[in-house]
């Protein structure tokens, strides 16, 4: 059989998200800032270069499959004639609505492919978004907020006085004496408050589902969010970094 790569690029609001596949299968991922379209090749793994090379694959042939939010970033990668733009039309769920983020479909369409329907999937990017999935493969709905960094962010550059500070591992004591614990205290446990609840609701509407997040600050989420459900409820929480890749993956094959 002919050896075949495939490259898969999600764009973000902030940074570059990238897969590789061997013959549709995906292999690993990894995050770069934006770049140069003439330099991705440089941060190709070094076990997806070997197999280039062994198998003497031209370059400017490997397809890349592209998922973007950022229409100015999407209109630069689509110079190359080798992109491939993923849409919605691809995407084999139901009930989407026109305005839906690509990267949202896809992430839930993998996290459906491997943990099953219905599924829910929160993705803690800079933009903080929740997805439900029924067993039917068509979207129930979710929301959008914004991301642990974003808020966090907003009060440093919003404000003459809060400083800039970093996210725990762990959720922090809820009552603070100072200043940067306060203020990671009342981002953390707001958010996952509010979450929780939306994870509590859809429970009560698909009790067999699984709630699967991804994303940047994904695993962060996650632990937190353990910490503030009920023991049998946590148990179905579980973090999943390449979910888009996997749809990508099943969407390819």
């Amino acid at each position: 059989m002919a050896v075949t790569i495939q490259i898969g690029l999600s764009i973000g609001n902030s940074r570059y998200h990238w897969g590789w596949f061997l013959n549709t299968k995906f292999q690993s991922s990894w995050d770069t800032e934006y770049l140069n379209i003439d330099r991705y090749l440089e941060f190709l793994p070094i076990d997806c270069q070997r197999i280039i090379n062994q198998n003497l694959i031209e370059l400017d042939r490997i397809p890349i499959y592209l998922v973007s939010v950022v229409t100015s970033q999407t209109d630069i990668w689509q110079q190359l004639p080798q992109v491939k733009l993923i849409t919605l039309a691809d995407i084999p769920l139901f009930s989407l609505y026109p305005t839906l983020g690509i990267d949202r479909a896809l992430t839930a369409f993998g996290a459906g492919n491997i943990y099953g329907y219905p599924i829910l999937v929160i993705d803690g990017g800079t933009a903080l978004t929740i997805t439900g999935i029924d067993n039917n493969r068509r979207l129930v709905g979710g929301a959008i907020l914004p991301g642990l960094r974003l808020q966090l962010r907003s009060l440093f550059t919003g404000t003459a006085a809060l400083p800039e500070i970093i996210l725990p591992p762990q959720l922090p004591p809820r009552w603070s004496d100072n200043t940067p614990g306060a203020i990671a205290s009342g981002i953390l446990y707001t958010v996952s408050a509010g979450v929780s609840d939306f994870i509590r609701d859809w429970q009560q509407l698909y009790p067999a589902s699984y709630i699967i997040l991804t994303g940047g600050d994904g695993e962060l989420l996650t632990g937190y969010l353990q910490a503030n459900l009920a023991v049998d409820l946590a148990a179905r929480v579980k973090f999943d970094r390449d979910l888009l890749f996997a749809g990508l993956s099943a969407i390819l094959q």
